[in-house]
Parts: C-alpha cells; sequence; structure tokens
C-alpha cells in the first residue's frame, strides 16, 4: 500500500466513523429500549430544563424559555431569565384585579403565555442569579403555603369588615410576597453592568407587541381574534383564531423556518405519558391505562401509563375541527400546562411530531426532561400559541 492510499484510506474511515456518529446523535428514542425511533428535522437552541416543582407556574416557564430561545435565535446571546420575577409581579396585579371584582376573578398560582409579554413591557425582566424567588427555606419552588396566605389575606380584605378597603392591605400583600420569594430589587449589576428591571428588558431589545397569539375554535369568527375563555386568561388577552389546518400548518411552517413556539395545552389526556415521553392520540384509546396518581398540578399528567402504543408507534385518530370543539365545549381539553416547542423529528413511520421541552426537571423521563407530541395530539389539545409575528405566512398577515 502506497503512502497515498495508506492517509486515503484513514480519511474514507474517519469520514465514515464521523457520519455514524452523526446519525446517531440525530437518532433518537423516547425512552430506553423503547422503540419509537426518531430522526431531528428540525432542533432549535433553547436554555437548559428546568424544574417548577410543586407550584402551578409552568406559564412563566414555558414562556421564558421560548423567550431564551428567542434571544439566541435573533443573536442576542443566552441569557437564562428569572420565571419568579415574572411570577412575583403578576400576582401583584392578579390581587388587585381579584379585590376589584369582589372575589369573582381567578387568583391563583396559575397564569398564561400572555402574562410574560404583559409583565415585561410593564415591570422589565431580570436575569434568573438575580431573583431566584427561594426564600422560604426550601431548596425547590412550591407555592402551596404561600398561595392559601395570598387568597386567605384578599378574601379578607373583600369581606370588608370596616366598609371600605384600607389604603394598607397591598403593602401588605406585597411583604408576604417579599417574605416568600424575596424583595425585587431596584437595581442590580449583570455581567459587569448596572440595570434596573426595566433598563435590562429594553437592553435584550425585544418587542413585546411582536408576539402573537393563535387559536383555533369554531365558537368565534376565524381571522378575528376573541378573549380566549379559560380561566387562568385573568387580564382576558385575545388569540387570533384560524381553522385547524392553517393553524398545524403554521405551527409546522415556523419550526421549520427556526421559530420556537410557546405551546398551551391539555396534559389529562391517557394518550400523555411524560415517563415514555410521549403525547399520542392512539384509535384505540382504551388500550391505554393509568396506575396511581400525580394530580398536583400535573393533571395526573405524571401518572404511570400502560399500553403497546407507549412502546411502538401505532394508528393515531384523525383529528377534525369538530373534534377539537367538541373536546373543548365538554372540559375534555382544559388549559392544563404551557411548554416549549424546540423542534421536529419524524419516527420510523414516518410520522412527525414537536419535541417538546417541559419544566418538570430532567430525572423524570429518558429524554432529559423533554418529550414528543405527535400532530394528532397538538392538533386536538393545543389551547393556543404564542409565536413571533415573522413567522406567520404574509397571506395570513393580511387576513388577520
Amino acid at each position: 500500500m502506497t503512502k497515498f492510499s495508506f492517509v486515503s484510506t484513514i480519511l474514507l474511515c474517519s469520514l465514515f466513523l464521523f457520519q455514524y456518529q452523526l446519525k446517531a446523535q440525530d437518532t433518537l428514542r423516547n425512552k430506553k429500549d423503547g422503540n419509537y425511533i426518531f430522526t431531528i428535522k428540525k432542533d432549535i437552541e433553547a436554555t437548559e430544563v428546568q424544574n417548577q416543582n410543586r407550584t402551578g407556574t409552568c406559564w412563566s416557564f414555558g414562556a421564558l424559555s421560548f423567550m431564551e430561545s428567542e434571544l439566541m435565535r435573533m443573536g442576542k446571546g443566552k441569557h437564562k431569565l428569572s420565571e419568579m420575577y415574572i411570577v412575583r409581579k403578576a400576582y401583584e396585579d392578579k390581587a388587585e384585579n381579584y379585590v376589584r371584582m369582589h372575589g369573582t376573578g381567578n387568583f391563583s398560582q396559575g397564569g398564561a403565555f400572555h402574562d410574560i409579554p404583559y409583565v415585561i413591557k410593564k415591570y422589565g425582566i431580570v436575569p434568573q442569579e438575580i431573583y431566584k424567588g427561594l426564600e422560604y427555606g426550601l431548596e425547590n419552588h412550591n407555592h402551596s403555603e404561600m398561595e392559601a396566605v395570598l387568597k386567605g389575606m384578599l378574601d379578607a380584605v373583600i369581606s370588608n369588615k370596616q366598609r371600605k378597603l384600607t389604603t394598607s392591605w397591598k403593602k401588605a400583600f406585597n411583604a408576604v410576597l417579599d417574605s416568600y420569594l424575596g424583595a425585587v430589587p431596584e437595581n442590580f449589576t449583570y455581567n459587569g453592568k448596572s440595570y434596573t428591571p426595566l433598563s435590562f428588558a429594553k437592553s435584550l431589545d425585544m418587542n413585546m407587541d411582536d408576539y402573537v397569539f393563535i387559536t383555533s375554535f369554531t365558537h368565534h369568527p376565524f381571522y378575528e381574534s376573541f378573549v380566549v375563555e379559560i380561566p387562568d386568561n385573568w387580564i382576558w388577552a385575545q388569540a387570533y383564531n384560524v381553522p385547524l389546518d392553517e393553524m398545524m400548518d403554521l405551527m409546522k411552517g415556523a419550526m421549520n423556518n427556526g421559530y420556537g413556539i410557546g405551546w398551551a395545552a391539555d396534559v389529562s389526556e391517557k394518550g400523555f405519558s411524560f415517563r415514555d415521553g410521549l403525547a399520542i392520540v392512539p384509535e384505540d384509546e382504551d388500550a391505554l391505562k393509568s396506575k396511581g396518581k400525580d394530580n398536583k398540578h400535573f393533571s395526573d399528567a405524571g401518572a404511570i401509563k400502560t399500553g403497546t402504543q407507549f412502546d411502538t408507534p401505532g394508528p393515531e385518530l384523525e383529528i377534525t375541527q369538530v373534534m377539537r370543539q367538541e373536546a373543548f365545549d365538554n372540559y375534555l381539553t382544559t388549559d392544563d400546562h404551557l411548554m416549549h416547542f424546540t423542534g421536529i423529528v419524524n419516527d420510523q413511520e414516518g410520522n412527525e411530531y414537536f419535541i417538546v421541552k417541559n419544566s418538570w426537571g430532567t430525572d423524570r423521563n429518558d429524554c432529559d426532561g423533554y418529550f414528543y407530541a405527535s400532530m394528532p395530539y397538538v392538533a386536538l389539545k393545543t389551547i393556543n400559541f404564542m409565536v413571533h409575528k415573522d413567522a406567520l405566512p404574509k397571506s395570513l398577515k393580511k387576513r388577520l
């Protein structure tokens, strides 16, 4: 063998090895030894998976994960933003709304994607390292006690024993928030520069008005906006309404063009199994069973699920606009959870799935805190989603 042929052989072997490693990196499974074999079609850069733990604050985790990816997409660097700062400021305005509504509005840990642009525009944002929101002696988030104390205080204010609201209830309310989450910094230093929450938001150079919310229901006209009737929509924010086929095309088109998506959906279905890394709508749903309960803010989504279709791909229902509407009208599709789409994969049968970044930590499944949602599941169970307006087709922009 000549020196040239020997070097050529080495280079050729190295090339084959590189291609094999690349293919291996791009092939994923839904779980260890699972028979869903996924090939990455599109993958969008995202920050590390977080853990909302025992809180109903997925809306803040999911939306800020989406915003963090948006910053990277726009070339503005990698930043870990504070979920608890958003939660804290939302609690303040949510409390005022609850009192003004004489207790008939919603006051809970829940929220919606709309809350994040609302808070950032009004109050700014801070990095997570500046405001962690853990001032109550625990290492992980747990808002059960805090929520009970806050709501009890507000209900006492509303009961109005002195026939007139005092001038101190807001100060008392914020003092409780300070005790549990920490006082909000007026000024802070980050990467060697001094900021206020509003000036830091301005430095990120993200226009919150560039983000739109899309849904698909027939109880309102298409191509118009309406207030989405879900309990956690306490600011009565609106979403644009489009037909189901257009909604799905928009989501897939946005992802394929490099835009992430903030996804609000129902995760209380038999076909949702975070442990198995899947969200599916099998034709034979009776073949899927749940074992145990885990309904603390998860709507049984953390329960153990069994069934052959969690192991191997099978046929799924074809979702129609009528099915989607009936599920929403009959409380079969509820506003359970908010997450972040970071890509698209195909299984070995050619079926497409969205890659979903969750906020339940990394140790509850074999996908490092991610899972895969089939197109039928997304079509049936999406409440609404958030995306940059530039991801919308020009023809749809005109109609909206």
